[in-house]
């Protein structure tokens, strides 16, 4: 289990305990956490459960794969480093803590 912080645009924060094996994703869709829509339901075939990472966890994390870097380009206002497709970051304890922030809006 591990414990993510999801921050709305406006500020709100939800934090809630994600099972391992479970993706970001998959996290905020169970707990409905607002601001992830995750069209494609984890296919990583939209950019609607596009978050920012918080700097503190961006070397934390995988590495961004080629599919996932494409989709980025669809996604509003990604900032470089920080964009990342919640559909793509799998849970582990190695995340407990993790910190997201969503942007104004999906597309």
């Amino acid at each position: 289990m591990a414990k993510i912080t999801y921050i709305e645009h406006g500020g709100t924060e939800h934090v809630v305990e994600v099972a391992n094996g479970l993706t970001v994703m998959e996290g905020a869709r169970d707990n409905n956490i607002p601001g992830i829509e995750a069209d494609c339901g984890g296919a990583c075939a939209c950019s609607t459960c596009h978050v920012y990472v918080h700097p503190d966890w961006v070397g934390k994390l995988p590495d961004v794969d080629a599919m996932e870097e494409d989709m980025l380009d669809f996604a509003y206002e990604p900032k470089p480093g920080q964009s990342r497709l919640t559909c793509q970051l799998k849970v582990t304890d190695a995340l407990d803590g993790l910190v997201v922030q969503m942007p104004e809006k999906q597309i």
